[in-house]
């Protein structure tokens, strides 16, 4: 049976565990408001870039450009974003469940892999995929250089048919308690798709003039899209990950809590079984003696 000196050490030492994931619970906090209000920022120009290519999409009867081209879907090619760090639930576990998935989908095609975060790498690697490319450590800071560097990269793979389509899987942060882990189409870029994700309908009839014509400006608009597309998906995965670390932190510290109460009760019960035992033995000396 444990003494009390096994208990004082027992909780002494989830005290100090809790400590950790207390602290680690504030830190994603303070990092989740940091991504949710870098993701907000770079909502608006995401929207009006939308906005500029439907406009000039619906102006060119049939547009052709290399991240337009559609073929058949032999070789494929997905972005897996995880995080770069555990001790977040199961933030990372669920994401590789729902990649295999879309793996085990395209089974017959010919796969290939480029993953961003630590996690995704390590349990890719290991599985044998085909990895083309890795980034590590940019989903903790999202910068826009990097942001173009993988943009530039799946877009010359696709124009230089290499790969014949691009999918992004991340999960898309919607709470703090709740995320959505979606596959999205990133290439080709599909025209009707555009036209029909307008919030405002008839912002797509808005009469712009250009100085230049509707093909140069689409082939400008279409890398820019694809960036703020790959830009989204990493601050929504940032974001995501952040809060399911904040989340499974304070359920560690409120489980901490928890142990804590109960060794501390059995710690008192034994402590009194000492005490009562110590009673008994002076009383019954006491009564010998007499």
């Amino acid at each position: 049976m444990p003494t009390l000196l096994d208990f004082r050490r027992h909780i002494r030492s989830v005290k100090n565990t809790q400590q950790i994931t207390r602290a680690m619970k504030f830190v994603a906090a303070a990092r989740l408001r940091r991504a949710q209000e870098a993701a907000l920022a770079a909502r608006p120009y995401a929207k009006e870039l939308m906005r500029v290519l439907r406009s000039t999409i619906s102006r060119i009867a049939e547009p052709h450009h290399p991240l337009l081209a559609r073929r058949p879907e032999e070789k494929v090619l997905a972005l897996v974003l995880t995080g770069e760090r555990g001790l977040a639930g199961a933030f990372n576990t669920n994401l590789l469940r729902r990649a295999n998935e879309f793996f085990r989908a395209n089974k017959g095609r010919e796969l290939s892999i480029i993953p961003l975060g630590k996690k995704g790498r390590d349990a890719l690697r290991k599985a044998g995929f085909n990895l083309i490319a890795e980034y590590i450590n940019v989903l903790s800071r999202v910068e826009f250089a990097t942001v173009r560097e993988i943009s530039n990269l799946v877009s010359d793979l696709y124009s230089q048919g290499q790969v014949d389509s691009v999918y992004v899987i991340f999960s898309e942060f919607k709470t703090v308690m709740s995320a959505n882990l979606t596959v999205e189409k990133l290439l080709p870029v599909d025209p009707a798709r555009v036209r029909e994700g307008s919030e405002e309908p008839s912002s797509a009839h808005v009469d712009y003039i250009y100085e230049q014509t509707e093909e140069q400006l689409l082939d400008r608009l279409l890398p820019r899209y694809v960036e703020s597309q790959v830009q989204r998906a990493m601050l929504e995965s940032s974001a995501a990950e952040h809060a399911a670390r904040m989340t499974a932190m304070e359920s560690a510290t409120t489980n901490a809590g928890d142990v804590i109460e109960t060794l501390t009760l059995h710690m008192n019960k034994v402590r009194q079984a000492a005490i009562t035992k110590e009673i008994i033995e002076i009383v019954s000396g006491a009564s010998t003696t007499v």
